[in-house]
């Protein structure tokens, strides 16, 4: 099964978006019909930005129309200039102005929304760590009080939004804390340290395009390691790893599972 795309994976279409549409007077329409309704009330309106909160995104056009799309495990955009193509597969929405084309395929969901419900939708959201406008306390008074596993809690949107199993296994190993250790023993200076990493780390992976966490004195160029196969692409230290030699301390990855999930990390590196 295919995992959910990360937050950086949806900051980088809000942007990629703005750059296509932003200013622009959009013809929309669903082609396989399960949005026909929206897209007539979107099509001829002027797309004024975009924006991501952790898997959602936002594009908000002139009137107060409000478009939001949460990709979950299926959803797919894919965009080209000029005027678009036959629609191929069930095409939930398709933009398109002077300029460029947008197809989107399989999300989970995809529809208007007025601004109070957007306020609300915010409001169910942890902090975002790609957005200027977060608060790493907010998601620490749930952590600090909790007896739930960290993996667990950093995985809950509502606690920290855009983290997806990727970014947690691994900020969790560079920060060497076990997956399972309980919310409530996390110090707060500890959480600052993990905040400002994750926050570094969807940095670095809006700008490239993937999502690499392996410091530079563990590269394979560097320690003359096989460089990672994987159709996720990236240098990773436990994810999808279990069974093969830590980078660091050579120890054997552990997987496991947590609520329903895979949880990858190394018994040594993070006691």
């Amino acid at each position: 099964m295919a995992p959910v795309p990360e937050g950086h994976t949806i900051h980088r279409l809000a942007t990629r978006h703005a750059e296509l549409f932003a200013g622009d007077r959009v013809r929309a329409a669903s082609p396989q019909g399960r949005f026909a309704e929206g897209a007539a009330r979107l099509s001829g309106t002027v797309l004024e930005d975009t924006e991501a909160y952790g898997k959602h995104l936002l594009h908000h056009y002139a009137g107060e129309l409000i478009l939001h799309v949460h990709l979950g495990l299926y959803g797919k955009f894919t965009d080209g200039p000029g005027e678009p193509p036959p629609p191929v597969g069930q095409v939930r929405l398709r933009l398109a102005s002077d300029r460029h084309w947008l197809d989107l395929r399989g999300p989970t969901a995809c529809e208007l929304l007025t601004p109070p419900e957007v306020a609300a939708l915010r409001d169910r959201l942890g902090p975002d760590p790609l957005r200027a406008d977060a608060d790493p306390d907010r998601a620490y008074a749930r952590i600090s009080r909790s007896p739930t596993p960290l993996a667990a809690l950093l995985l809950d949107q509502s606690v920290v939004a855009g983290t997806g199993l990727i970014f947690v296994t691994e900020a969790l190993f560079r920060a060497g804390l076990p997956p399972l250790l309980p919310g409530r023993e996390l110090t707060p200076a500890r959480w600052r340290e993990l905040w400002a990493d994750l926050v570094a780390l969807m940095t670095r992976a809006v700008e490239v395009g993937r999502i690499d966490t392996v410091r530079d004195a563990h590269l394979p160029e560097v320690t003359g390691r096989a460089p990672r196969v994987d159709r996720h692409g990236g240098e990773v230290y436990v994810y999808r790893r279990p069974g093969q030699p830590c980078h660091v301390c050579a120890d054997e990855v552990r997987r496991g599972t947590l609520t329903g999930r895979n949880l990858y990390w190394c018994p040594t590196c993070q006691r």
